[in-house]
């Protein structure tokens, strides 16, 4: 008689089980089953103690606990319960918040806001646990904690056993395992072509990675032959699964048209939505977008927008778009303190232009003096590490006296250091050699260093290596058709400078062929871009006709900008013209 009671109450508790996981997963009347639930785990129905962790884990039938979750999944685990372990590990790997108490209830307290610490260890245990009673699940997450998980952990070949049994199995998780594995590690060109049927399997089943790694395997063309088309349709089903990164990759195949039809639309949405879910590239490329303009007007403010959010996130280069901008006072309002700012932020993302850009800014006093200082010692250590852009930038600290005291002898030294490939440098020391800064005077030496920056196009160093022959302090002594030719050299790529002194040339008084027309062209090239003393010129060649144009109303415009800009000569020219024309231009 005892022996039939005892059956029945537990087909009765079989039953209510049944029940009451039915009424849970059904949603109808989930709180009924809950709680019928709960009263079986407090009876040590291991089932009934799983049960209620996932409810509490995920909310149903009762407010979600991460304590009371844990808890009763722990009770189950321990028990046995090859599902549970599974969850525990999960849980281990993902990593409870910081403080975390199982036993001690949380009272209005938001765990999303507390650190996450995993810990692989634990989950490796109650892993392993699970993978050797069969499950496939766990024996990828083993195989995942093997491959990713500390020194102490880390087995590659025995992660791959596991990966193996769990795609045996059918495991989603294990394909991708699997498939990643073989690709991370290739013995031979089979293991290619086999890993990416087996992220295949994974992607059939719906894993956004494996999505996204295909993606990158068409891209790249590995163990295949690249297909562009193919990639993009990938990182567009990886982007709609939310891989934040597919979503980046899939906007740039949008915007060029890679692969799918160039939509800058959609490739907007795509990169709105990557940089809102913590992707610093995405950002930086919306910042380029709004610069640009591409298919409308340009929006500074948006890209302004976009660049602080990348460079929030860490992208050097989106820093350094920023600091352009308040630089220019492009879209923001102008701030040379929040362009060094970010400048500094830029350079110390490891950007060597922002580098540049905020020792050129530091020369003109922008910024404080422990930024200058900081950027001085910046430069140092970069220069003592063997970079020769470092060397070339604290040489130009110690010439001016930027962040440290001024050194001529110690700039000297960094120039030489980076003369052999730097251009700069090799403009600076040949003036130092030219001048006698830090350097013995070495005409010599001057015209060498220099010669080699003006070979390479850098138009100071034409414009002075001209100067030096005009005036006859070259080794060689004058050659005056070679510095024309070296002005006029630097006046096509835009030396404003070089501009007027090939007029200059050209205007008489030199040992080339006098051409005034040719010096008139020169000379409204620089004044048309501001130059003072080309304004003047152009006046006196148009008042007069020496380059075979008299016009005295636009002489007198020339004239009239030169002595705004403050050449006392252009007065008395005015005054000539005026008493010419008796007053009347």
């Amino acid at each position: 008689m005892a022996l039939k009671t005892r059956l029945a109450s537990f087909v009765s508790r079989d039953v209510k089980l049944k029940q009451a996981i039915e009424q849970l997963e059904t949603g109808e009347n989930a709180v009924q089953g809950f709680k019928a639930l709960a009263q079986l785990a407090q009876q040590d129905n291991v089932e009934a103690q799983y049960r209620v962790g996932k409810a509490y884990l995920e909310g149903w039938g009762t407010p979600s606990s991460l304590e009371d979750g844990t808890r009763w999944v722990r009770k189950a685990a321990e028990a046995g319960h090859v599902q549970a372990r599974l969850v525990l590990a999960t849980l281990y790997l993902m990593g409870f918040p910081e403080g975390f108490d199982e036993n001690r209830p949380a009272i209005l307290r938001d765990e999303t806001e507390r650190k996450r610490v995993p810990d692989p260890v634990k989950a490796a245990h109650w892993a392993r646990l699970a993978a050797e009673e069969g499950q496939p699940d766990a024996q990828a997450l083993l195989g995942y904690v093997l491959t990713n998980g500390p020194d102490a952990l880390r087995d590659i070949a025995q992660a791959r056993e596991w990966y193996e049994k769990s795609a045996a199995a059918g495991s989603a998780q294990g394909h991708l395992g699997l498939g990643m594995a073989l690709h991370t590690d290739p013995q031979s060109s089979e293991d290619l072509v086999r890993g990416t049927a087996e992220l295949v399997l994974a992607a059939e089943a719906g894993l956004a990675t494996a999505f996204y790694f295909l993606g990158w395997i068409n891209e790249q063309g590995i163990g295949k032959d690249q297909d562009f088309v193919a990639a993009a349709r990938y990182f567009e089903k990886a982007a709609e699964r939310g891989v934040v990164q597919a979503q980046t990759r899939f906007a740039l195949y949008l915007l060029q048209g890679k692969g799918v039809k160039r939509r800058l639309d959609r490739a907007e949405t795509w990169l709105r939505r990557a940089a809102l879910g913590g992707d610093a590239e995405a950002a930086a490329l919306l910042g380029d977008l709004h610069v640009r303009g591409e298919d409308t007007a340009p929006n500074y403010l948006e890209a302004a927008t976009w660049y602080q959010l990348a460079a929030e996130l860490g992208h050097g280069p989106a820093a350094r778009g920023l600091a352009l901008l308040y630089l220019t006072g492009t879209g923001v309002h102008r701030d040379p303190d929040e362009a060094a700012k970010w400048f500094r932020v830029s350079a110390e993302c490891g950007d060597r232009m922002a580098d540049a850009d905020l020792g050129n800014l530091a020369l003109t006093g922008v910024g404080t003096e422990e930024d200058r200082h900081g950027m001085q010692r910046r430069f140092l250590k970069a220069a003592e590490n063997g970079d020769l852009v470092g060397a070339f930038n604290v040489g130009v600290c110690y010439a001016e006296g930027v962040g440290t005291e001024r050194d001529e002898a110690r700039a000297a030294y960094w120039m030489q250091r980076a003369a052999d490939g730097v251009i700069n440098a090799q403009y600076w020391l040949g003036r130092m050699y030219l001048e006698g800064r830090g350097l013995k005077e070495d005409i010599g030496l001057a015209v060498q260093w220099l010669n080699k920056a003006a070979s390479v196009g850098m138009t100071d160093a034409m414009t002075l290596l001209a100067q030096i022959l005009v005036s006859g302090r070259a080794p060689q002594g004058r050659d005056h058709a070679a510095a024309l030719a070296l002005y006029r050299e630097a006046a096509q790529m835009g030396s404003i400078e070089a501009m007027f002194f090939a007029g200059a040339m050209l205007g008489g008084g030199h040992d080339v062929p006098v051409d005034r027309r040719e010096a008139q062209r020169y000379f409204r090239m620089a004044a048309e871009r501001g130059h003072a003393m080309a304004q003047l010129m152009l006046g006196r060649y148009l008042k007069r006709g020496l380059g075979g144009e008299v016009n005295p109303v636009e002489a007198r415009v020339w004239l009239e900008r030169a002595q705004a800009q403050g050449v006392t000569d252009a007065r008395t020219e005015l005054g000539k013209l005026e008493r010419r024309l008796g007053g009347r231009v």
